[in-house]
């Protein structure tokens, strides 16, 4: 998961000359591991600005190629030239060469100037070409390495910018900004968003932490919207592949604007290209509140959604325009004109947000972990959507990042939102756990105040009652941490909040006793013998398939053999415990023949 640091800031009290390596030390202390630092400063340095085409002179070459000769202003008319440097012209215009014809006079540009550093350490300075001295570049995103569209260069205005001329370029489109990047383990889906790791960076400090879903003012209720009906009629273990849905309308929005450069900027430090505004816009809110959720074009929808089991033979056309054959256990978004998603995983194309369209249909559900992992690992078709569903999300969300999603669009599109709106579903049950009084200190092997252990309880967001007459402590697991399910894990959870640099560390004293015992003694004089007598010992793989066990020791021909079968096996080439020690050693001298040991 990347943070960008702005982001961070904004719900979580992070110095503001903190780095990115400042954020990691914090969040190790609660348990992450550092991944990277993602900086665009280590590789793009000024001066870059903020320039206004002046005038444009086309020149045809005798290679056939034509190049523009500009006059571009870098500092308001009337100002001194404060940059000084070689190549740097004291008028405040500079004349630079460029090859690009998607601009015109007048157009707000940004300037790479002499002595600036572009990406792949590309120095920029003043050098005669075409019959001119060319003193700068004038950028497109791909230069700047903030994109990788290289057909043109960057026109302030298409992106919903007119900046003052000489404004320092790297700070307009928030490339000063940082993100750290950690390691978010499987059981900590939670922190695969801003609200999460905002919240565990106020754990590791100390500090306040401000939830970006209060923030958001969403309705206590919704009816009377889009028809959405969730008929799972094969649930997976029973349980319902989708048991919340979520559906809110916005209409007459322009999803022509431009995104504007905050937020693509965020989202490109989190490793998120930007695509356009609502599709922009989705991506944001997933990243904040951890809620994946999708816009459907509303125009393209008929009829009610139906969220149901695929059926036999049929097939969908997901947004990266492949066609793939749907099992009986996928989970699917539809209509009546069938699959319009993969539940989770991938929207269809068929119903797909594009730059004609006016009104959409946005939907924040709620999915199985279970349904949602088999159908990605089935498709092979891995998404920041399913990464999420997979390890859990916030039932309590779907309602916040729903509304979320209107607001920006509204703000940013220029739509407007229907009253009415669709929430059905039921709510799981909350978890409740007890935990003894002494039952953490024991576990841990720290004595944990009262205090310390009800603090840390409700700094997670859990709701603790203690039993006056027993003692112990009745733990209400918030609905964000769906991984908390036992004494065990809330003991965890102290005493990581509390921090394990406080845990001591005790050597372990070595029982009483006289060494071996004499059937161990014995067991190593067999194998020092084999040993000594030139044999080598092999130790394999002790689970295989069923196959295996039933060809190697059977005692008659055609007989099944008696084996352990695994529950949840790595796969089912490893579904059973061997029977015998000849599948490992075969194995074992068909991996050493391929890699050339002959002997």
């Amino acid at each position: 998961m990347r943070i960008p640091l702005s982001w961070l800031r904004e719900f979580a009290q992070v110095p503001a000359d903190a780095t990115a390596e400042d954020v990691m030390a914090e969040l190790v202390k609660v348990g992450f591991e550092e991944e990277a630092v993602h900086r665009p400063t280590d590789e793009l340095k000024g001066p870059i600005v903020v320039g206004q085409v002046l005038s444009l002179v086309k020149e045809p070459q005798s290679n056939g190629k034509t190049i523009n000769w500009c006059q571009v202003r870098v500092v308001p008319e009337g100002q001194e030239q404060t940059l000084t440097g070689k190549g740097i012209d004291p008028s405040g215009v500079q004349g630079i060469i460029c090859g690009a014809h998607n601009f015109v006079e007048g157009d707000k540009v940004v300037v790479t100037l002499p002595g600036a550093v572009l990406p792949g350490d590309f120095h920029i300075s003043a050098r005669k070409t075409y019959g001119h001295l060319s003193a700068g570049m004038i950028a497109s995103v791909r230069e700047l390495g903030i994109g990788e569209d290289h057909d043109g260069i960057l026109v302030l205005s298409r992106i919903g910018l007119d900046p003052e001329i000489g404004t320092d370029a790297m700070s307009l489109l928030g490339l000063y900004d940082e993100a750290a990047e950690i390691n978010v383990t499987p059981d900590r889906g939670y922190a695969f968003s801003i609200r999460g790791v905002a919240r565990e960076y106020a754990h590791a400090t100390g500090t306040v932490f401000k939830d970006p879903a209060a923030k958001v003012n969403a309705p206590a209720a919704l009816s009377g919207g889009y028809g959405v009906k969730l008929n799972d009629d094969a649930p997976i273990y029973g349980k319902p592949g989708c048991d919340r849905f979520v559906a809110r309308t916005v209409r007459g929005v322009d999803a022509t604007r431009p995104t504007p450069p905050w937020m693509v900027s965020r989202l490109r430090l989190a490793g998120i290209r930007s695509i356009s505004l609502p599709v922009d816009i989705s991506n944001y809110v997933m990243l904040e509140l951890g809620q994946p959720n999708h816009c459907y074009d509303l125009d393209k929808l008929s009829g009610d959604i139906v969220v149901r089991r695929a059926v036999a033979g049929e097939k969908i056309t997901t947004l990266d325009d492949k066609v793939r054959s749907l099992d009986v256990e996928d989970l699917l978004i539809t209509d009546d004109s069938g699959a319009i998603g993969i539940a989770g995983v991938m929207g269809g194309a068929n119903t797909e947000v594009s730059d004609s369209t006016t009104n959409v249909l946005v939907e924040a559900a709620h999915f199985d972990e279970v349904s949602i992992g088999r159908s990605r690992r089935r498709h092979k078709l891995p998404s920041e959507a399913s990464k999420r569903f997979e390890r859990g999300v916030d039932w309590q969300v779907a309602n916040v990042a729903a509304q979320r999603v209107v607001d920006l669009l509204v703000e940013l599109a220029g739509g407007t939102a229907d009253e009415a709106g669709t929430d059905v579903g039921t709510a799981p049950d909350a978890v409740t756990i007890e935990l003894p009084a002494g039952y953490a200190a024991s576990r841990i092997g720290i004595d944990f105040t009262e205090e310390q252990i009800t603090g840390s309880l409700k700094d997670l967001g859990a709701i603790v009652l203690k039993d006056e007459v027993g003692g112990s402590y009745v733990v209400t697991a918030p609905s964000w941490r769906n991984d908390l399910e036992t004494k065990e894990d809330l003991s965890e959870e102290i005493a990581r909040l509390v921090g394990y640099d406080n845990i001591p560390a005790t050597l372990p004293v070595a029982p009483p006793g006289r060494g071996l015992t004499r059937t161990q003694q014995q067991k190593r004089r067999v194998v020092q013998a084999l040993a000594d007598a030139g044999l080598t010992e092999v130790l394999s793989y002790p689970f295989v398939s069923k196959s295996a066990n039933d060809t190697f020791g059977v005692a008659e021909e055609g007989a099944a053999r008696t084996a352990l079968k695994l529950a949840n096996p790595i796969s089912e080439e490893h579904g059973y415990l061997r029977t015998s020690v000849l599948p490992g050693l075969i194995e074992v001298a068909r991996r050493n023949h391929s890699r050339g040991f002959r002997t």
